[in-house]
C-alpha cells in the first residue's frame, strides 16, 4: 500500500521526520499550456511502517487554507493525481487497486484511461472511488479540462453537462471507477434517492450493484476516555467516577453553574444546515426556558447560526456557552462532561462524533439518517437495551419530543447507567471496520481476468 496526500504548507513539517525521494525530485508535468514542478516527499504513518508520499507543489499547495475559491483549485486536485500516478511508473510500482475519495482524486480513473494504458504498469489497475459527501461534486465550468490536460478527452465526461460549458467530477468518477463507495451503509440506500442524491440520484441507482456502503471507523487511540491526555480525568466503564468530574470541571472553566441533576448537553459541529442547526433553533429556546439544563457549543460556519448561540448565550448567561472556531481540546473535554450529544442532521453520510460520544459515555440524541442510523440504536427501556435517541422526522418538534425522551431518561439513574455502558461497550475502530475494505478489495481482484475462481490473492 502507498498512500499519496499533497504537502500542505500547513502541515507541521517540525512533528514528523519528512525525507526526499531521491529520484522523484523537481519532476515536471504538463497540464494543457502550463508545465508544474513537483517533488516527493516521504514519512511514515504514525504507530506504523507504512511509509506516506507528499507531493510537495508549492505553487500549488502552498495556500492558506487546505481548500480555497482559487481559479486554479481544479488544477491543483488535477495535479495532486497525475503525481501519483507518475509517482508509481518512476519507483516501478504496479497498483492493483487504486483507492480515490471525493471528486479531488475522481478523475484518476480517466487519467488512467487516457494517458496510462500503453504501461503495464498500470493498465490493469482497478480503480474505487469513495464518496464521503455527494453534496460536494467539484463542478466547474468545461474550460478547466484544458487546463487538467483533458481537452482532448471529451468523450469520458457528460454531453449533457458539456452542452451547458460544465464539467462534474464527482459524476465524472461515478461513471468510470469500477467500484463505488461511500462511508455508511445506510447512505448508500439514500443517496439513490432524489432526497439525498443531490442530482445524482439516477446515475447512482444505474450503478447499484457496484455501490457499497461501509461504515467509517474511529481512532480509539485518540478518542479515548481512559487515557486521553486533553480531559482533566480519566474514566472508563470500569470507573465512571471521572465522568461527573469531567463535566463539573468543563462547567467551571466555562462559567457555567455546576448541578449533578442539570444535564450538560453538548454540540461539536461545523453550524451549517447540513448539521441540522436550523432544529436547534427551533427547539433550544423553549427547552432552555423551560428547564435547567446546561448547552455547551463548539464550532464555526453560516453567520446565521453564530448568531443564534450568540443570543442565545446572551438570553441565558447561566445555561448557555459558545466557543465559535474550533479546539481540538475543547471538543474532547465536551465528549468528556457532556451528559448528551446532539447531532439532529438533515443527512449526515457517516459521522463521527456519534461515535466518539458512545465512547465517552455520553449518549447521542440523533437523527435517523446514514451512518447515525447505522452506529446509534435506540433505547429501550423495558428490556435495557440500546445506546442512544433517534427521531426522524425532520422538524423541531420531533427534536423537541425525542429530547424529552432522553432527558426523562436521563432522571432516572439506573437507567441511564446502563444505557452509558451499552454506548461504551460499542466497538467502531478500524481495527473491526477495516475487514469489509479488505473483502471489498479481494472481491475486485477475483474479478481479474486470469484470476482463478475461489483463489485468495494477496493484498
Amino acid at each position: 500500500m502507498r498512500l499519496f496526500f499533497p504537502f500542505y504548507s500547513s502541515i507541521d513539517r517540525r512533528s514528523l521526520d519528512f525525507g526526499p525521494v531521491d529520484f522523484l525530485q523537481n519532476l515536471e508535468i504538463s497540464m494543457g499550456e502550463r508545465q508544474y514542478q513537483f517533488s516527493v516527499m516521504y514519512t511514515w504513518l504514525s504507530g506504523s511502517s507504512l511509509q506516506v508520499y507528499l507531493v510537495d507543489c508549492p505553487e500549488l499547495f502552498h495556500r492558506s487554507r487546505i481548500y480555497t475559491e482559487d481559479r486554479d483549485e481544479v488544477v491543483r486536485f488535477g495535479l495532486l493525481c497525475r503525481a501519483a500516478l507518475e509517482s508509481c511508473q518512476l519507483m516501478g510500482w504496479s497498483p492493483e487497486i487504486v483507492h480515490c475519495n471525493d471528486w479531488h482524486t475522481a478523475l484518476i480513473p480517466v487519467y488512467l484511461r487516457a494517458f496510462y494504458t500503453w504501461d503495464e504498469l498500470l493498465a490493469n489497475a482497478k480503480t474505487v472511488l469513495t464518496l464521503h459527501n455527494v453534496g460536494y461534486q467539484g463542478i466547474f465550468a468545461s474550460s478547466v479540462l484544458q487546463d487538467l490536460g483533458l481537452g482532448d478527452h471529451l468523450s469520458y465526461f457528460d454531453a449533457e453537462d458539456l452542452r451547458a460549458d460544465t464539467v462534474n467530477l464527482l459524476k465524472t468518477g461515478l461513471l468510470h471507477a469500477d467500484q463505488l463507495t461511500t462511508v455508511s451503509p445506510t447512505h448508500a440506500e439514500e443517496i439513490q434517492t432524489p432526497e439525498y442524491g443531490m442530482g445524482l440520484d439516477s446515475l447512482l441507482r444505474s450503478r447499484s450493484d457496484s455501490l457499497e456502503g461501509i461504515l467509517n471507523g474511529v481512532d480509539y487511540g485518540e478518542w479515548n476516555p481512559a487515557n486521553d491526555p486533553l480531559i482533566p480525568f480519566n474514566y472508563s466503564a470500569e470507573d465512571l467516577t471521572g465522568k461527573e468530574r469531567n463535566k463539573r470541571a468543563l462547567l467551571q472553566d466555562l462559567s457555567l453553574p455546576y448541578d449533578p441533576q442539570a444535564p450538560v448537553l453538548g454540540v461539536v459541529s461545523r453550524l451549517v444546515h447540513q448539521k441540522g442547526i436550523d432544529l436547534l433553533a427551533g427547539a433550544m429556546p423553549g427547552l432552555l426556558h423551560q428547564l435547567d439544563l446546561r448547552l455547551v457549543v463548539l464550532g464555526t460556519g453560516e453567520p446565521r447560526f453564530e448568531a443564534l448561540f450568540r443570543s442565545l448565550h446572551r438570553r441565558f448567561p447561566r445555561k448557555v456557552s459558545f466557543y465559535r472556531g474550533y479546539s481540538n481540546e475543547l471538543a474532547h473535554r465536551i465528549e468528556a462532561g457532556s451528559d448528551l450529544f446532539l447531532m439532529p442532521s438533515l443527512y449526515e453520510p457517516c459521522g463521527l462524533n456519534q461515535m466518539y460520544s458512545l465512547h465517552y459515555g455520553t449518549v447521542p440524541v440523533v437523527r435517523a439518517t446514514g451512518g447515525l442510523a447505522d452506529s446509534v440504536q435506540p433505547w429501550e427501556s423495558e428490556a435495557g437495551t440500546g445506546t442512544g435517541f433517534l427521531f426522524e422526522e425532520y422538524s423541531s418538534e420531533a427534536l423537541t419530543e425525542v429530547l424529552h425522551q432522553a432527558l426523562n431518561t436521563f432522571r432516572d439513574q439506573p437507567a441511564w447507567h446502563q444505557l452509558m455502558l451499552n454506548g461504551m461497550g460499542q466497538d467502531f475502530s478500524w481495527t473491526k471496520q477495516v475487514h469489509e475494505y479488505e473483502a471489498l478489495y479481494r472481491l475486485m481482484l477475483k474479478r481479474v481476468e486470469g484470476t482463478p475462481s475461489g483463489s485468495q490473492p494477496e493484498l
